[in-house]
């Protein structure tokens, strides 16, 4: 079993997302294309296939990444929350109802495991609040830009992790109100209510800090 786990692990290790199915994650589109192509493979992977599950997986690999980065600020960290929470859905997936999207779904598991990593970091007493941005787009300003990547970073990692969770997944991933409330277990208001909050705590911070640059 043990052996089985880590081959398995190890896919996820080497994983790419298909070309063909490269927009179907973050955007908040999804064409019949990619709809029939994760309707096939998530078929193939409810009889056992882990090779079509490793291709689904990569549709989201992208943004679930990029969730489990945000929430626990440690690339180490954030690597062991994927093979968890991949390793858990794949072993759950013959009781995947599709009450709600693969997505949603991938995005719930992922956000429950990073919230069970964080309990057990504030128990332990090493909450980090790590800053780095790894994933610089090439612009005319780079100085400007970084200066400006930081100071979001900052401020994202200020927000408490729930209301971190819906930014992340409303305005960076594009999610839609419904599919972040079933990802995060909670109802459609508590989304917006916290996305809500989240965007004032983002724009006090962002501005407190563009006036200390200025005075300074």
């Amino acid at each position: 079993m043990r052996r089985w786990i880590a081959l398995f692990t190890e896919r996820f290790g080497r994983l790419h997302r298909p070309r063909s199915v490269a927009s179907a994650s973050g955007t908040g589109e999804r064409t019949q294309e990619v709809v029939a192509v994760e309707a096939r493979l998530l078929a193939r992977a409810r009889t056992g296939d882990s090779d079509a599950f490793v291709q689904l997986i990569g549709i989201h690999d992208r943004a679930l990444r990029a969730l489990a980065y945000r929430l626990l600020e440690d690339p180490h960290q954030m690597d062991d929350a994927l093979q968890e929470a991949y390793l858990k859905a794949f072993r759950s997936l013959r009781g995947f109802e599709a009450r709600s999207a693969f997505g949603s779904w991938m995005h719930r598991i992922v956000y429950n495991v990073c919230m069970d990593q964080l309990r057990q970091r504030s128990r332990n007493g090493r909450i980090s609040l790590s800053v780095a941005d790894e994933m610089p787009d090439p612009m005319p300003d780079p100085g400007e830009v970084a200066a400006q990547r930081i100071d979001l970073a900052a401020a994202l990692a200020a927000l408490p992790p729930k209301m971190r969770a819906a930014v992340l997944m409303v305005d960076a991933e594009g999610m839609g109100y419904q599919a972040v409330a079933d990802a995060l277990g909670v109802p459609v208001g508590t989304v917006r209510s916290r996305l809500s909050q989240a965007r004032r705590l983002l724009r006090r911070a962002l501005s407190d800090d563009k006036s200390g640059h200025e005075a300074s």
